[in-house]
């Protein structure tokens, strides 16, 4: 390792959705920016798609991967609390290992990045002599809010969702009740209070890398860089480094022989994340939704859930019932020609590069959502838990690549006839007569142009990279 590399260091919650975007940001480090990069994962060990996404990273080896060892958390909270909880606890006691794998290397690195999760771990960055940045691998419009979220706290009276108007952030578009993060949901719930933890250590750091660019979020980016945004008590510098995904692998399989016989932007891609189910009933609407509106499709399936929308979340890519014995009756038979089932899992990136897909039915995960604008892919909005439901509202309402259903998947069966009728309009809308495609095509130029040399989201990695390269001045500096 040169020592005149700056050495990031780069701390990933648990989860498929978390893990990879962390990866993702310490791959363009190394190729981009000309960083040495030390990936800590803290890992759930009950994901095999987290293990297959580990694997997948180490070849080639750009980073340093170190899986650090895994903490009991069975006795410090609920096996039943909510998802946000159960990871806040892990990171939370994962700091010792963290701080001890820091101490034993030869070269300690010169930064540390942790994921919105490990704001906790920010004073072993201390400790080192370290800078400390926070990276969320999501929009600005959830930033502003994490941030904020501490003063709603001490000025709205009641639970969020049953407050009467829009909760306002300065400079940004206002949150409709029934739109707030999970944790948001009940201010009494253990993730409430992480969750407000999280806002107030995120304005400790030295900076906030986002995973989204100058013109996607040009409106809630200036708000956020505003002197008086907080009262202007904080300044945190925001660098949007994004778009942040995963790379085309090349794979071959039956399902892209499929593929490849289908018309141009024709097929639907339907898949609800890493970690995301639908209910029996819901499964059944979109299957009949599918089928009456007669146009092509991929449907990544799995069993339903009786539990969370999230039931999947650390169990992503595990096997279990035949997924397919859920659908209708005759369902498979009289849609033979129209679609194609792939149990489980799909190697997203591919299919969405795949030039016959036409519109993807997402859970509006934002790294989903990112790989549908890089890729062209306009989208039907199916918010399901986390932060989701506001990416589905900034995609349809602010940037405009995508339609939605009148209800709340999260809390209503979206019936088939809808589904039908989205469905429909995704595809058939070649004439470009509500604008979608055209915009999402937009937008994949304007991602390729930030990230290209000199454009927005590559110069602000190479401020990141003068910062630490300032540091390790000073650090000599002090040596000598």
């Amino acid at each position: 390792m040169e020592i005149s590399k700056p050495h990031a260091a780069l701390l990933s919650s648990p989860g498929t959705g978390h893990l990879i975007p962390v990866l993702e940001l310490g791959n363009r480090l190394v190729t981009h920016h000309n960083f040495a990069v030390t990936i800590f994962v803290v890992s759930s060990h009950a994901s095999p798609a987290e293990t297959q996404v580990l694997q997948s990273s180490m070849s080639p080896k750009l980073c340093n991967i170190i899986d650090l060892p895994p903490v009991d958390i069975s006795g410090l909270v609920d096996p039943n609390a909510a998802v946000v909880t159960q990871i806040a606890v892990m990171m939370r006691e994962v700091r010792p290992n963290l701080r001890s794998s820091i101490s034993s290397m030869k070269l300690k690195p010169t930064v540390l990045i942790v994921d919105f999760f490990g704001t906790e771990s920010l004073p072993i960055a201390d400790e080192f002599d370290m800078l400390k940045y926070v990276y969320f691998p999501s929009n600005a419009w959830f930033v502003a809010l994490t941030i904020y979220v501490p003063f709603l706290d001490k000025v709205v009276e009641g639970e969020y969702v049953h407050q009467k108007e829009p909760l306002k952030i300065p400079g940004c578009k206002p949150i409709r009740p029934e739109e707030v993060v999970d944790p948001m949901l009940e201010r009494t719930n253990q993730q409430y209070f992480e969750y407000l933890r999280i806002g107030s250590e995120t304005l400790m750091s030295d900076g906030i890398l986002i995973n989204t660019w100058e013109d996607l979020q040009s409106t809630t980016l200036t708000a956020l860089r505003d002197e008086k945004f907080l009262g202007g008590i904080v300044k945190v510098p925001v660098y949007p480094v994004g778009p942040i995904t995963r790379a085309v692998s090349g794979l071959k399989s039956d399902l892209f022989d499929w593929l490849d016989k289908q018309p141009s932007e024709s097929v639907i891609y339907v898949s609800f994340g890493s970690g995301g189910l639908l209910s029996y009933e819901q499964m059944t609407e979109v299957a009949w939704g599918l089928e009456l509106s007669q146009q092509r499709f991929v449907w990544v399936v799995r069993p339903p859930t009786i539990e969370a929308a999230d039931a999947a979340f650390f169990t992503a890519g595990k096997g279990g019932d035949d997924p397919l014995s859920y659908l209708p009756d005759g369902f498979l038979r009289r849609t033979q020609s129209l679609g194609l089932m792939v149990p489980f899992w799909a190697p997203q990136v591919d299919v969405l590069n795949h030039p016959s897909i036409g519109g993807f039915l997402s859970h509006c995960g934002w790294g989903s959502t990112l790989e549908s604008i890089t890729n062209g892919v306009p989208m039907i909005a199916w918010p399901l838990y986390a932060e989701q439901k506001m990416n589905a509202t900034l995609l349809t309402e602010e940037i405009g690549v995508a339609i939605r259903s009148r209800v709340l998947p999260s809390k209503k069966v979206v019936r088939r006839e809808e589904i039908e009728k989205m469905a429909r309009m995704i595809i058939e809308d070649n004439d470009g007569k509500n604008g979608i495609r055209g915009r999402v095509k937009e937008l994949k130029h304007s991602a390729e142009k930030a990230l290209s040399k000199g454009g927005s989201s590559h110069n602000a990695f190479s401020q990141l990279e003068k910062q630490c390269k300032m540091s390790m001045e000073r650090q000599k500096a002090t040596a000598q």
